[in-house]
């Protein structure tokens, strides 16, 4: 789907959240959503800011046996955005990135999967 920053700058653009022009600061996106809290942004690093991401998007996430599975329905069209990793080694990241990937697929021309 493409590189970790195109899969932020996607994540960002379904979440609704806004990304100053420097954009791709020190390993994550500056939000500027909120003028009076500018931060670093980084679902792909922050359990933090995964599990809102997760939230605001109304996603599903699923940890089985071999993978972890992110998904959105969405509310308008009833169409599906998958993320998927495969459960090796960090399972927090693992975790992570398939949140990104199904957000990053939810911003996609398509629905494009991740």
């Amino acid at each position: 789907m493409g590189t970790d920053l195109e899969l932020l700058q996607r994540a960002a653009k379904a979440a609704g959240i806004k990304i100053g022009p420097y954009a791709a600061r020190a390993g994550g996106l500056w939000d500027e959503s909120d003028p009076s809290n500018h931060k670093l942004w980084n679902p792909l690093t922050d359990d933090g800011d995964a599990l809102r991401l997760a939230v605001k998007l109304g996603m599903q996430v699923c940890i089985g046996v071999r993978r972890i599975d992110a998904t959105i329905v969405g509310d308008e069209d009833g169409q599906v955005f998958r993320g998927a990793e495969v459960k090796d080694g960090d399972l927090n990241a693992a975790t992570r990135r398939a949140i990104v990937r199904a957000a990053a697929a939810a911003a996609m021309p398509e629905g494009g999967q991740g």
